[in-house]
């Protein structure tokens, strides 16, 4: 039996709405797992095919390649996983753009840090769950009804 699937557009931007308001994800390199660790992305509304980490030269996550990143909301409603390549960053005016007090913060010599690394994370697939079954839907869970076909809707891989 096949599922149906969610709205891919609709849970996009569900997504990004609660990644800008929750902005904490997990990333790791796809081959060591042990990078994994939680990341700050900068957001730009209008790049939606990538997103940006301040890090430190020496993080292991300074060797760049293929990487997956988890996310949940605040709220428990919009889970994540997606996918995408982490490259360098060169653009001093993208650099400037997403400097704030809350990045320097993480580096002891400011922005003149030489060991500050900004990440670009060129976006790939990714899974959506939209995880607010609603009320009804709660209430069928606790009767013992099944609810797999409705929340199959609320699920969509798709390419960010």
């Amino acid at each position: 039996m096949r599922h149906r699937q969610g709205d891919p557009e609709k849970l996009k931007t569900k997504f990004w709405t609660a990644l800008a308001d929750s902005p904490v994800v997990f990333l790791q390199l796809d081959r060591d797992s042990a990078s994994a660790i939680p990341m700050s992305p900068q957001l730009d509304k209008d790049a939606d095919s990538a997103i940006w980490f301040f890090t430190h030269k020496q993080n292991a996550l300074a060797a760049l390649g293929p990487a997956t990143a988890t996310f949940e909301s605040k709220g428990h409603d919009i889970y994540a996983r997606f996918h995408g390549n982490l490259a360098v960053e060169t653009s001093e005016e993208r650099f400037d753009r997403f400097w704030s007090t809350f990045v320097e913060a993480w580096y002891e010599g400011g922005r003149s840090d030489p060991n500050i690394l900004l990440l670009r994370m060129d976006l790939g697939k990714a899974e959506i769950w939209d995880g607010d079954m609603g009320l009804f839907d709660t209430a069928r869970m606790a009767l013992g009804m099944n609810v797999r076909e409705d929340a199959s809707e609320q699920h969509a891989e798709t390419r960010l």
